[in-house]
Formats: structure tokens, C-alpha cells, sequence
């Protein structure tokens, strides 16, 4: 939902990846943003209307993301589309940081527009495994965000740590990067990021992306 820039971007890069794309934007000029060789479907109406959201496809959709220019929209179709139609998939772009917390508790991941990106958006809708984000100047150690699997919540991050060989080196939460401490538990929404050696990157990446083995 939202052709804008990022919404624009966005879709493109959801086709570019194989996917079959829907936009929804209440103004049919938004979707001259998109490159004429995009073949998705585009829809004109509101995000959170239930009709709407059956014609764009809703019912055989694995995720969603609600990216228009208003907090009360996004919200509000976000939780429609994961209460009415059950998708659990689902992102909403916030503008004000401060209300993040409260839809995180919705059980609704929302990316703050300080600091956001398309990417961050297909991150939260699409797990990719990893995302180099600094290497040492050797190229040998490189601090990496690593989507977790869901398994992991409640389990301490020393458990994470336990697994791979890795160091968890902060978790970014609502917005706010806390250090680990002894006890820190991975909650659900947590962003992980850690310190490995660049050679042990598809290692950390198979376990952390698959449930925790049983007993470990």
C-alpha cells in the first residue's frame, strides 16, 4: 500500500526478485512511478478497505507492506491484513519513532523513516539471511545484521553466540541499539547484529536462519 518513492521502488524490486506484486494507492497518478515494464497489479483505493484489498489480491498474498505518507493508515491497514486475513508477513512504515513501540506491541514491525530504506522494508517482509554492514581492514572479521529465525525468541543471546561461534555485538529494539548483557534474552521484532569471521558467514547464516536444535 503507497506508491511513493519507496512504495515504487519497492515493488520493483519484489518483481525483480520473481515475485507477483500488488500496489495499492488511493491516487492513480502515484503509480507513474513505476518503471513501464512492471507487470504487477496496481489498484486504486485505500489499503485498508477490505474490498480493495480482495481485488489487489489479499487472499492468496504471503506478505504485506504498508508504506503510504500517514501512520494512521499504515496502522490501521496493517491490522487488517494481518486480524481480518491473517497474514503474518506484515510491515508498516512509521513517520514518528516515538509511536513505535506501541505498534511493535500489536505485533506489527514498523521501520522508522530516520533511518529508512526500501530494503529495510523487503528485510522485514522477506528474511534474507545477512547483511554485511562493516569489515575490518584486513576484510577477515566483518560485523553483520543476521535475520534470525522466530525459534529463537525467549532463548538468551548467549544461546545465539553458542551456536554459531559468533558475537552478538548489540540488538537494535524499538529503534534503540542496547549492548547485550549476561541474561539478555532475544525478544520478538529484535534486530540482531553480530561480529563473525567473513569465512564463517554461510555457517552462522544456516543455523541462525533455522530453528534452534532441540536440546541445544
Amino acid at each position: 500500500m503507497g506508491c511513493g518513492r519507496v512504495g515504487a521502488t519497492l515493488a520493483q524490486s519484489l518483481e525483480s526478485r520473481g515475485h507477483s506484486v500488488a500496489v495499492i494507492d488511493q491516487n492513480p497518478d502515484a503509480f507513474r512511478r513505476l518503471d513501464v515494464a512492471f507487470s504487477g497489479n496496481k489498484v486504486t483505493g485505500l489499503g485498508f478497505d477490505r474490498d480493495t484489498l480482495r481485488t489487489a489480491g489479499i487472499d492468496d498474498t504471503y506478505a504485506f507492506a504498508a508504506v503510504s505518507d500517514g501512520d494512521n493508515s499504515n496502522i490501521l491497514a496493517a491490522r487488517v491484513v494481518r486480524e481480518t486475513f491473517g497474514i503474518e508477513n506484515v510491515v508498516a512504515r512509521i513517520y514518528d519513532p516515538h509511536r513505535a513501540e506501541i505498534y511493535q506491541r500489536l505485533g506489527i514491525p514498523t521501520v522508522a523513516t530516520v533511518r529508512w530504506t526500501a530494503d529495510q522494508v523487503l528485510r522485514r517482509m522477506l528474511p534474507m539471511g545477512m547483511t554485511d554492514e562493516h569489515r575490518d581492514a584486513s576484510g577477515k572479521i566483518q560485523l553483520a545484521q543476521v535475520d534470525v529465525h522466530p525459534g529463537w525468541v525467549g532463548r538468551p543471546l548467549r544461546a545465539l553466540e553458542d551456536a554459531t561461534g559468533a558475537r552478538v555485538a548489540y540488538v537494535t529494539r524499538y529503534g534503540d541499539g542496547l549492548l547485550p548483557a549476561v541474561g539478555s534474552v532475544l525478544q520478538e521484532n529484535d534486530v540482531v547484529h553480530m561480529l563473525l569471521r567473513v569465512d564463517d558467514a554461510p555457517a552462522v547464516e544456516r543455523v541462525l536462519t533455522a530453528p534452534p536444535v532441540v536440546g541445544a
